[in-house]
């Protein structure tokens, strides 16, 4: 299995190579490839969020837990006093950062369904949607950011079989096989409910015929301005 260190010089490798691979044809203009490579590099990271305790996953929970106090902060400012909002802003950040962690962690196995293909199409769906319903880019720039969250991921499961592979001998370790996989052959239940969240999530992302449309240069012009921050 590779480090943390690896998989994150390994996915920023892959998503400039990527990114320079779609300027170059003209799918994306040079100002979207800085973003697009790093939703790649998070991708590189995200396979191994179900690993307890690990960089990835502690920075997640960080994450969330900010963003639910902020939330919380935003939600709630002309309902309570200062004071009480201080107090529930950190209980937010508390519960999130340490109760939802910890439930995460007893409800996940390392190499389980978040290391397969199934989880990276979850993932590519999941900030398609993100991207397209909440954070209303257009179309195209919705599938570049979840097909590029796909590619890191994809690439992190890559390493993690090629490291398990002993190349001076060229015998398999124990762990060959557990990381590319399609789905969790050892925990269907949670195999089937990733594909559920996985069919609805692709019901709701805008149509892929507009990579497509770009790709063969019908409206061209449309989709090809830089990002807007």
């Amino acid at each position: 299995m590779a480090n943390f260190n690896t998989h994150l010089l390994v996915a920023s490798a892959a998503s400039i190579g990527a990114a320079l691979v779609a300027a170059n044809v003209r799918l994306i203009t040079t100002a979207d490839m800085p973003w697009l490579i790093f939703l790649g590099i998070v991708g590189g990271l995200l396979p191994d969020i179900d690993a307890s305790n690990s960089r990835p996953v502690r920075l997640l929970f960080n994450i969330l837990a900010l963003m639910g106090a902020a939330a919380a902060l935003h939600t709630l400012k002309d309902s309570y006093a200062p004071h009480l909002l201080l107090l529930i802003a950190t209980a937010t950040y508390l519960f999130i950062r340490y109760g939802m962690l910890s439930i995460f962690n007893s409800l996940t196995v390392h190499r389980g369904v978040f290391h397969s293909l199934l989880a990276a199409l979850f993932f590519g769906l999941l900030m398609t949607c993100i991207s397209y319903h909440f954070l209303h880019w257009n179309a195209a720039h919705a599938w570049l950011n979840g097909i590029f969250i796909a590619l890191g991921f994809i690439v992190h499961l890559l390493l993690d079989e090629l490291y398990s592979t002993n190349l001076s001998n060229l015998k398999m370790k124990k762990s060959f096989g557990t990381a590319l996989k399609l789905f969790s052959y050892n925990n269907m239940t949670a195999s089937a409910l990733m594909t559920v969240c996985t069919t609805i999530l692709y019901s709701m992302a805008p149509s892929p015929m507009t990579l497509i449309k770009i790709w063969t240069g019908a409206q061209w012009n449309n989709y090809l301005e830089p990002i807007m921050f």
